[in-house]
C-alpha cells in the first residue's frame, strides 16, 4: 500500500510542473558571473606544495587537497600547478626525471607509486576547476634543488646548459636542441593528461642578477650564429629564439587539443616609457622577452602580466599599466593579470586587493579575472581569503569563454522535476556528455533569481519548496537548467515553471 502512496504523490507532482522547454531569453534571467580567479601553485623550493621534500604520499595527497578545497570554497574556479620547476617533473615522464621537491631525490618516484598530476587533474576536475600546468621553459637547475643529479640535464647534456654565478644552471635558449626539449615537454603532457591549459612564466632569459649582472654566457652559440651568417644583432637574436618557441608552442598545442589554453605570464613591464609615466626594470632588453609581440600576435590565449604594484604607484601603477596592455591585445584575448599584495591582513592590504579586482572589472567588462601570487597568501592570511569571499568572490564565477577556440555552444540537456517530501527533485541528462564541462542550475523563488555551477558528474540536486517564513515565505516558481563545455561556451537554457 505505501508503494501504491508513493507512486501516486510522484504522478502528481510530476504534472504539478510544466513540461520542460528549452529557451533562448528568459525575462529578468540572471546571467552567471564570468571571471577568472585563479592562484599559482608553485613547487620550487617548496613554496606552497609539497610543503617539503620527501613527504609520504598520503599526506602529499591530503595537502593538494586542501589546497583544492579552500579554492572551491573560495569561488575560485582554476589552479596554476607548477609542474616543472628546473627541467624535471613532479608527473611520471619518460623525457625529464622525477622532482626533488616532490620525493627529495632527483629521479626517485613517489612510493607507493602515483602520479601526482593525474591525481590534480582528477580532484581539481571534481570540484570544478580548471587545472594549468606551469612550467619554467629554460631553468635547468634552481640553486634551492641541492645537489645535481645525474639524471639532470646538467650532467647529461652539459653542452646545453650554462652556469650562472648566483648558483643556478640555465639552459641556452637559442639553441635549437632546447627548444626542442622544451617543445617535447609541453606536448607529452598536452597529449597525456585532461589539462586545461599550459602556462610560462617571466623566467625566459634569466634575470641579470642571476649571473651577478654579468651578460648571460652564451658566447659558443653566439659565435656559432656569426658564422652561419646570421645578420641580427646579439638582442634581437636572443629575442627570436624566444619569439620562436613562444610560436612554436601555441601553434603544436592548437593542432593537438584546441581546447587547451596556452598562457603566458611575463614581467609587468615591457619596457620604460610604455606607458609613459612607467620605470623600471626592461625585459625586452635584459629577459630578450618581447611579450608584446606575442600578444599583438595571438600566440596565447590568456596574458597574465605579473601587475605586482599597488593602484597608487606613479611609475609602477597597476591601472596604468593594465591600460597600457589592455591597449596591445589587438588580438581580443583574454587579459587576466597576475596580483601580488601585502602578506599582512591590515585594512590597507584587504582594501589594495579587492580595488585592484574591481578595478580590472571596470577596465575589462568582457572578460573579467586575476592571478593571485600565490596561493599562500590566500591559504596563511585567512582575513584576507575571507573578506574576499564576502565581497568580490561572494558567488561563483564560470571562466570567461574563448570564442577563438571554440564558439560552438553545447546542446540544451534535457531536465525533469519532481516534488517529494518537501523538496523539488531535479535531474537532468545530456545527449553528449563528453562535450560538458559545468552545468548552471538557475532557480526563482518568488521574484528573486539565484544559480549555482555545479560539476560535470552531477546529475541531479534537490532545491526546497519554499525559503523564507511567515509574510517573507516565497515559492519555487521556476528551474532553469544550461550546460556550459570546456571552452565556456553555455547552451541554451532548458527552463520548467513550477506551479
Amino acid at each position: 500500500m505505501k508503494r501504491v502512496l508513493l507512486f501516486i504523490v510522484t504522478v502528481v507532482s510530476l504534472f504539478s510542473c510544466k513540461p520542460t522547454a528549452q529557451i533562448s531569453k528568459t525575462n529578468a534571467l540572471p546571467q552567471v558571473q564570468r571571471e577568472f580567479r585563479a592562484a599559482w601553485i608553485a613547487t620550487v623550493a617548496n613554496i606552497n606544495w609539497p610543503s617539503k621534500p620527501g613527504l609520504a604520499v598520503e599526506t602529499q595527497k591530503q595537502e593538494a587537497i586542501a589546497l583544492l578545497d579552500f579554492l572551491k570554497s573560495n569561488n575560485f574556479n582554476a589552479a596554476v600547478l607548477q609542474v616543472r620547476p628546473q627541467a624535471d617533473a613532479l608527473y611520471k615522464s619518460d623525457i625529464e626525471p622525477w622532482s626533488y621537491f616532490l620525493t627529495g631525490k632527483q629521479g626517485k618516484a613517489p612510493e607507493p607509486f602515483y602520479d601526482p598530476l593525474e591525481f590534480w587533474v582528477k580532484e581539481a576536475h571534481s570540484r570544478g576547476i580548471e587545472l594549468h600546468v606551469w612550467l619554467n621553459p629554460y631553468r635547468a637547475h634552481h640553486k634551492a634543488g641541492e645537489a645535481v643529479s645525474d639524471l639532470s640535464v646538467v650532467k647529461k647534456h652539459p653542452e646545453l646548459v650554462l652556469f650562472l654565478k648566483e648558483g643556478y644552471w640555465w639552459m641556452d635558449p637559442a639553441m635549437q636542441e632546447v627548444q626542442d626539449i622544451t617543445n617535447n615537454v609541453v606536448m607529452d603532457l598536452v597529449n597525456r593528461y585532461d589539462i586545461d591549459g599550459v602556462h610560462m612564466d617571466d623566467y625566459f632569459y634569466p634575470y641579470p642578477s642571476y649571473n651577478n649582472g654579468v651578460d648571460f654566457p652564451d658566447t659558443a652559440s653566439w659565435a656559432a650564429y656569426q658564422r652561419s651568417s646570421g645578420k641580427l644583432s646579439r638582442g634581437d637574436w636572443r629575442r627570436d629564439a624566444v619569439n620562436k618557441l613562444v610560436e612554436r608552442l601555441y601553434k603544436n598545442i592548437k593542432a593537438q587539443k584546441p581546447w587547451v589554453k596556452f598562457g603566458l605570464s611575463p614581467f609587468g613591464i615591457w619596457r620604460p616609457g610604455y606607458p609613459e609615466s612607467v620605470s623600471g626594470f626592461d625585459q625586452y632588453e635584459q629577459l630578450y622577452a618581447d611579450a608584446r609581440l606575442w600578444l599583438n600576435k595571438g600566440w596565447i590565449d590568456y596574458f597574465t602580466p605579473q601587475l605586482y604594484w599597488p593602484v597608487n604607484s606613479y611609475t609602477q601603477s597597476f591601472p596604468a599599466l593594465l591600460g597600457w596592455w589592455a591597449g596591445e591585445n589587438k588580438m581580443n584575448r583574454h587579459l587576466w593579470p597576475g596580483i601580488s599584495v601585502s602578506r599582512d591582513s591590515s585594512n590597507k592590504s584587504l582594501d589594495e586587493t579587492i580595488n585592484q579586482i574591481m578595478i580590472d572589472r571596470g577596465m575589462q567588462p568582457q572578460s573579467k579575472g586575476v592571478v593571485h601570487w600565490s596561493i599562500s597568501s590566500l591559504t596563511k592570511n585567512p582575513r584576507l581569503a575571507d573578506t574576499l569571499m564576502k565581497t568580490v568572490y561572494k558567488k561563483q564565477a564560470l571562466v570567461p569563454a574563448s570564442p577563438w577556440l571554440d564558439k560552438e555552444a553545447p546542446a540544451a540537456p534535457a531536465v525533469t522535476v519532481s516534488e517529494q517530501n518537501g523538496q523539488h527533485q531535479i535531474s537532468w541528462s545530456h545527449s553528449n556528455e563528453g562535450d560538458v564541462f559545468q552545468w548552471v542550475l538557475y532557480y526563482r523563488y518568488g521574484n528573486n533569481w539565484s544559480y549555482k555551477i555545479l560539476n560535470n558528474t552531477d546529475r541531479n540536486t534537490a532545491l526546497p519548496t519554499t525559503t523564507g517564513a511567515g509574510n517573507n515565505q516565497s515559492k519555487l516558481n521556476t528551474v532553469i537548467v544550461s550546460a556550459v563545455d570546456r571552452t565556456g561556451n553555455e547552451s541554451a537554457k532548458t527552463e520548467t515553471i513550477i506551479k
